[in-house]
């Protein structure tokens, strides 16, 4: 193939074509595929003998100076907590989640704690981000804002040296160097890669907040991930008050924590004891209600499994879930069918997750077991137990990570009893006198022995 051989190229998902097509095969975009020369052929620099570049200078962990990061505290310790301990100066942060969970809000609500900082907005107007300020009874006169949406403009802007900088949000932005329209892959990138540079040459901490679209993502195809410092997402329902923040990536701390915020009037509020406030509303006397423990990051969390089930009114039963993943509900209506003996086959089965929060760890099984169970039964478990556990396909209980946090956990909630995996008691393996909780721990071995 000739240096010039003619490529085409998509502006909008940068698919390759040997010729020149008015509808992109991928992306389903018209009018999208443009020409581009010598698209195959090798570039002159990269002709170029590799002896005529010198080699790079090199050093040992040993030659290098270790430096501590001064982190800047936000005052909002949920956020403090995700982030490992506070922002980082210069670092690049994407705040991404469904539109209308509270991103924006949590955005300038950090703005306003911290001095020195810049809110620009392409979506609002600086009177509508005043609005919203007035509305969640913000004061903070020292703010600036600024409604922008060329990045050029935005990255010499924050150079005037802020502390923080929020842009909201990525999709609106675009740079002059890209003929694209904003939110296209190639701007997202562009616009991505100049803040990078503008915040590690100015020092300042820049927060890109980005929507998450309806295949689940961030600006449609992942792209941004790897060109950021630290990626975290805010998710919750809409119609719940409560919102999880979890960190996905971060290089300057961990990926297992999370904050809780509950959405009130004036924003976003820290929920200090996430436990008690999902447990505030349960009942106390009904049948499929049953308490188990979750590990969200390295904190335990305490929610209540609802199950409700009823006889059929058709020929196939239905079964439906909310906050807990339908294929494993199957799985476990499985085992307790074939191992436990119940017959659920005539059966509607709703399983919900109170809350709002979203139990995906295997932990949680035990307790969808149990609250299937006494629901089918029409048999309340008790108000002061718990349950945790994986379940296997030949209906044996595994054990989960974490147990004595779990514990620990239930016994500052007041609870008396824990339902869990045979040989994970950590009572067993200390002295009575250093024993971890007072609480009654019956472990078990296989889904059956519950029922017996």
């Amino acid at each position: 193939m000739s240096k010039q051989a003619a490529m085409f190229i998509c502006s909008n998902c940068d698919a390759q074509y040997t010729k020149w097509v008015g509808r992109c095969l991928e992306c389903g975009k018209w009018g999208t595929v443009e020409s581009a020369r010598g698209g195959f052929a090798l570039s002159e620099k990269s002709q170029k003998e590799t002896a005529e570049f010198s080699p790079i200078k090199t050093l040992t962990l040993n030659e290098i100076e270790g430096k501590n990061a001064i982190r800047i505290k936000t005052n909002i310790n949920e956020l403090d907590r995700v982030l490992g301990g506070g922002i980082v100066p210069g670092s690049l942060i994407l705040l991404g989640g469904e539109p209308g969970v509270g991103k924006s809000t949590l955005a300038i609500q950090l703005s306003s704690i911290l001095p020195n900082s810049l809110y620009i907005s392409g979506e609002e107007s600086t009177e509508q981000i005043k609005l919203r300020a007035e509305r969640l009874d913000i004061k903070a006169p020292n703010l600036r804002l600024a409604n922008e949406t060329n990045v050029e403009n935005i990255s010499a802007t924050i150079k005037q040296k802020f502390s923080l900088a929020v842009i909201d949000s990525i999709q609106t932005i675009y740079s002059e160097e890209i003929d694209s329209e904003p939110g296209n892959p190639n701007q997202l990138r562009a616009c991505a890669v100049k803040l990078m540079e503008t915040a590690k040459s100015s020092n300042t901490a820049v927060i890109i907040i980005g929507h998450v679209t309806k295949e689940g993502v961030v600006a449609g195809p992942k792209t941004l991930e790897h060109l950021v410092d630290t990626v975290l997402y805010l998710e919750g329902d809409q119609r719940h008050q409560y919102r999880i923040l979890r960190a996905v990536k971060n290089r300057f701390g961990p990926t297992n924590e999370v904050g809780i915020f509950s959405m009130e009037e004036n924003g976003l509020a820290e929920v200090k004891n996430p436990s008690a406030s999902f447990l505030s509303e349960r009942a106390n006397d009904l049948a499929g209600n049953v308490i188990t423990c979750l590990m969200e990051g390295t904190r335990p969390i305490l929610v209540e499994i609802q199950a409700l089930v009823t006889k059929t009114a058709f020929g196939y039963p239905t079964r439906k879930a909310n906050g807990f993943d339908i294929n494993r509900l199957h799985m476990i209506i499985a085992v307790l069918q074939k191992r436990a003996g119940l017959r659920l086959e005539q059966y509607d089965i709703h399983l919900n997750v109170a809350g709002g929060l979203r139990a995906e760890e295997p932990a949680a099984d035990l307790a969808v077991a149990l609250a299937i169970a006494s629901a089918c039964k029409d048999k309340v478990l008790g108000f002061d137990i718990a349950a945790f556990g994986e379940i296997g396909l030949g209906g044996e209980i595994r054990t989960v990570a974490n147990a004595e946090k779990r514990i620990k956990e239930c016994e500052q909630l007041g609870l008396k009893k824990i339902i869990m995996a045979r040989g994970t008691n950590p009572n067993k393996k200390s002295s009575e006198k250093q024993k971890i909780a007072d609480i009654k721990i019956m472990e078990i071995k296989t889904i059956g022995e519950v029922f017996k």
